[in-house]
This record gives structure tokens, C-alpha cells and sequence, in this order.
């Protein structure tokens, strides 16, 4: 994608080790396409920064500690591990605070807003950020707001990979850069192709996204042949009960998961067509000891939590990205659930601790 006209802007745009590749790369390379000046902050110039994923490896323009906020128009705080290190640099705090009370325009998405925490600077100030730090963010005294995009004045947050697209095209509006002649959708617009857009900005390409949608798609047709075979087995009506709401639960999720492959142009793989059938061979050899299938139904919840939320935050296609997340969200609900049923029927004394293993247990 090639864009018609410039404009003459510079952002900053930190960087730590650890942070999240598509976090930086594609803020970075949309603002770049778009004409603006990009300037690459960390703390050393001296070093290679390498991305969470591997992907990245960038070199830095200049550091914090000799930037001047008022030669700045914006400022973008990436995520992944790389805000709880900026968080330890006074320079980088003091920066960004600089540019806070200048009012320029201060960008941060997912962990990004660690560093707005340890700059007291949210308190009051309507926000979003990755849902592994909302209770920070209350605390630091944000209101919270579970959106792709918030803006609070000169403050614009996001929350994940997949917001990455409009979280991107925010920042260029609001430096001068939108409308019908720069060929970029409304940052409201939910019916815009978000992932074309972020993909031409060194986002998920759509082979990646097909992949990741496939995965959830084998997942999903594995919990519902699974669930029930599990139910046919229980003979605890209440387990019974709430593997039958399950089971409902996965077919609606296969249905959407399907609908975006089709979206796409794209049709369920082999192995996602498969899945049931493996999972139908693989219970049919579990016995029905009570017990075991409560923690066999529990350990498969489990997996399907931990796959789903490793799905969310992969892919910057904003429309698979709220696919995972209800899933992972259904998922820990009904872990709740089975849990209670677990702990009602098993009794919390039945879970033996660790024993411990250093020399001075063994001496004990």
C-alpha cells in the first residue's frame, strides 16, 4: 500500500528488549508510509533491540535520556515485556510525562501504559490497555474502558495485536493524516478490512490469520466430541447438565470460526475437520471412574484457556482477535463452574500439597 501525499511530523516511538514485534513494527512502518519523521528511543544506542517474538531486531536513533519533548509532535509506547523496563528509566518517564503536559500526543497499546503508571499520569484520564493490567491501571486511578481505541484528549490507548490497525490510523488522523485522500478507513469503522491494513504494515498476513483461526477451529470441534463423550459417561446429573451448556457453547463457536475462514475465502483445513474424530478415539479409551473424568473434563478446559489466550494475542485482525477472546473467556467460566463441582464432590482435603523437596525438608 502506497500513499499520496506527506506530512511533516516527527514521532518518537520507544523501544526495550522484549517488546512485542507487531507493536512496534507496525505503528512504526504505517507512520513511516504515511511521510512522518519516526525517531527510535531506548536507552542505549548502543544496542540491538530484539522482539518478543523473535521477529524484530532495531536499533535505536537516540536515546530518552538526551530527547527534548518539544521537538515531538507524538510519542508511541509499544507493549509486550519492554514497558516494564521503560517503567525503570527515569529518562523515558520523564520524557513521556514531558510530552503529557506539553500536549502532544502521547500513544500507548497493550502493556504500554505501565509507563503512564509509573508517571502518574492516568489518574482521571478515560483509558484501555491489556486486560493483565486493568486492575493497575484502576488503581493508578484510570477509568478503564474495555475498547479496541479510548482517547482522553492528547492521550489515545489501545489494548492488543489485533487493535493495532486502528490504533495506527488514530495516531495519523490526529497528526494531519486521514480522511478520503490518504486512503484510510474511519478509526470507527467495524466493517473495515483492519487486517489488509495492518498486514501492509508488517502485521498477520492472512495465511497466519487462516492458521490461527484453524487452530481454534480443531480446538473447538475436539471440546464439543469430547464434552460429549464425557457426558455420556457422567453419572452426576449436574455435570451432566453443565457439559450439555458446553457442548451448545462449542457449536456456536465453530459456527463463527467458520463464518470468518469463509469471510476470508477460506475453508476449514483438514486437520480442524479431523478434530472430533480424534477426540472420539482418544475418550473411548478413558474409563468412567468419576473422579478422573472430572479432572480429564478440567485439564482439557485448561488447555483450551491457555490456546485461546495465546490466540488473542498473535494476530492484528481485530475480528479473529474478539473470536479468541470469547472463547478463552467462555472457557474460564466454565473452569469456574467445574471447579466448584470438582471441589464439591472431591472435597478440598483431597488435594494433597507438593511435598517440599530442599535438604531442609529432607532433614525435617
Amino acid at each position: 500500500m502506497t500513499y499520496n501525499r506527506a506530512i511533516n511530523k516527527r514521532v518518537a516511538i520507544l523501544i526495550e528488549n522484549g517488546v512485542e514485534d507487531a507493536e512496534f513494527q507496525v505503528p512504526y512502518k504505517g507512520l513511516q508510509m504515511a511521510g512522518v519523521e519516526v525517531v527510535v528511543l531506548g536507552s542505549r544506542t548502543n544496542e540491538t533491540y530484539k522482539g518478543k517474538q523473535g521477529k524484530l531486531s532495531q536499533t535505536a536513533d537516540g536515546t530518552t535520556t538526551e530527547a527534548v519533548a518539544s521537538e515531538f509532535d507524538a510519542v508511541v509506547i509499544p507493549g509486550g515485556m519492554a514497558p516494564d523496563r521503560m517503567r525503570t528509566n527515569p529518562n523515558t518517564v520523564r520524557f513521556v510525562q514531558e510530552m503529557m503536559v506539553q500536549g502532544k500526543l502521547v500513544a500507548a497499546v497493550c502493556h504500554g501504559p505501565q509507563v503512564l503508571i509509573e508517571g502518574d499520569l492516568l489518574r482521571g484520564k478515560r483509558a484501555t490497555g491489556f486486560v493483565a493490567i486493568r486492575k493497575d491501571m484502576i488503581n493508578a486511578g484510570a477509568d478503564y474502558t474495555d475498547e479496541p481505541l479510548v482517547v482522553d484528549g492528547n492521550l489515545l490507548t489501545s489494548r492488543q495485536p489485533g487493535d493495532l490497525a486502528i490504533f495506527t490510523t488514530a495516531i495519523l488522523s490526529r497528526l494531519g493524516y486521514g480522511g478520503k485522500d490518504a486512503a484510510l478507513p474511519d478509526e470507527k469503522d467495524v466493517t473495515a478490512d483492519w487486517w489488509k491494513l495492518a498486514d501492509s504494515w508488517g502485521g498477520s498476513t492472512k495465511g497466519e490469520i487462516v492458521k490461527g483461526l484453524n487452530t481454534a477451529l480443531a480446538g473447538e470441534r475436539y471440546g464439543q466430541e469430547a464434552f460429549e463423550q464425557y457426558a455420556q459417561k457422567t453419572s452426576d446429573a449436574e455435570l451432566r447438565s453443565l457439559l450439555q451448556e458446553m457442548i451448545a457453547n462449542k457449536q456456536n463457536h465453530i459456527q463463527v470460526l467458520e463464518a470468518r475462514l469463509a469471510a476470508l475465502g477460506e475453508k476449514p483445513s483438514l486437520p480442524a475437520q479431523a478434530a472430533d474424530k480424534y477426540a472420539k478415539l482418544k475418550t473411548a479409551l478413558q474409563g468412567s471412574d468419576q473422579e478422573f473424568l472430572l479432572r480429564t473434563i478440567l485439564g482439557d478446559i485448561q488447555t483450551g484457556v491457555v490456546d485461546a489466550y495465546n490466540l488473542r494475542t498473535q494476530f492484528t485482525d481485530p475480528v479473529s482477535t474478539a473470536i479468541f477472546t470469547a472463547i478463552e473467556d467462555d472457557l474460564a467460566l466454565y473452569e469456574r463452574h467445574l471447579a466448584e463441582i470438582y471441589r464439591a464432590r472431591m472435597g478440598a482435603t483431597n488435594i494433597q500439597p507438593a511435598q517440599p523437596t530442599t535438604s531442609a525438608a529432607v532433614k525435617m
